[in-house]
């Protein structure tokens, strides 16, 4: 079933184009404004407009919006170990733990964020696939740090086309076997799906567009800590891009780590971190920024790792 947004244009968005009048009233991005005009589904009194129409107060505007597609139930669970480091009445900025996912999914029956909220009380947006709902990134299950989580339908709009603009900076660090030559760089390779394993990704040719920029933290006999920034949002971009280098994430032996190293360092999982979160804010207009510090697990493996490599 779909959904009907109806109501008579105000005087304030008289002569506005459709695609902006819709977007200011639903609190939708201007793409998705225009591209709900493309198909059809708007009308002004009734009559089928497109996005370059303009409006007149008064004129009654309809817009409907597609169905939300039917996804495993979100089912409330209590998440041991996830922060909520800011809430407010647009969004919600969480510190993920490792082995939880950022959502409900076919095949996962563990722990995720949305159903870590609905147990804590939030409501967020509902826009999105229903068991994504309010997710506009996500972070892989072995992977902790910050995510944020859109709690109105225009936080939700606004920072989807953030993250498509690539304005929101994303910042991890990670530790690596070897030392990358530079010691600060980019990364600028395709990544598609592993043509011989299902859950894998990897460089490939007609792969999609990835890029990773990294430098030097701190440098060991045999590692080496990095901050990195992602201009893209690929799935396992970062463990992708720097296994293809020979300098897989320690902890990672899907991608190419050795695991007699995550074994002497006590780690269960790749030593990857969302280690601090910036973008404009939806409702504000402020640029806000979020840290998160390094969880237990990640902290003792880089003592012992400074403590003699």
């Amino acid at each position: 079933m779909t959904e009907l947004k109806a109501q008579p244009v105000p005087e304030g968005l008289e002569g506005e184009r459709v695609d902006a009048a819709i977007a200011r009233l639903l609190g939708l991005s201007r793409s998705r404004a225009a591209a709900l005009a493309a198909d059809g589904s708007v009308t002004l009194d009734h009559k089928v407009v497109g996005k370059s129409e303009r409006v007149s107060a008064g004129q009654w505007l309809e817009v409907t919006l597609p169905a939300l597609r039917k996804g495993p139930a979100v089912v409330p669970r209590d998440v041991p170990g996830m922060t909520i480091v800011h809430d407010d009445s647009e969004l919600i900025v969480v510190d993920k733990p490792a082995g939880v996912a950022a959502h409900p999914s076919v095949g996962w029956d563990g722990p995720d964020v949305v159903s870590g909220l609905a147990a804590a009380g939030y409501r967020i947006s509902t826009y999105g696939a229903a068991e994504r709902q309010g997710i506009v990134q996500r972070l892989d299950v072995g992977t902790s740090g910050l995510m944020v989580v859109a709690k109105s339908e225009r936080a939700y709009s606004v920072l989807k086309q953030a993250f498509r603009d690539r304005t929101v900076d994303k910042t991890y660090h990670a530790l690596v076997q070897g030392l990358p030559d530079p010691l600060e760089g980019t990364i600028d390779a395709p990544i598609g799906r592993h043509p011989g394993h299902d859950y894998k990704f990897a460089v490939l040719g007609a792969g999609r567009p990835s890029v990773t920029h990294y430098e030097l933290l701190e440098a060991f006999r045999s590692m080496s800590l990095l901050t990195i920034h992602l201009e893209t949002g690929r799935t396992h971009q970062i463990r992708v891009h720097f296994a293809a280098l020979h300098h897989p994430c320690v902890g990672d032996p899907m991608y190419g780590a050795d695991p007699t190293i995550a074994k002497r360092l006590g780690l269960a999982r790749q030593w990857l971190h969302a280690r601090a979160l910036g973008f404009i804010h939806p409702g504000s207009g402020e640029y806000v920024t979020f840290e998160s510090p390094y969880p237990a697990d990640l902290q003792h493996a880089l003592d012992l790792v400074r403590a003699g490599d």
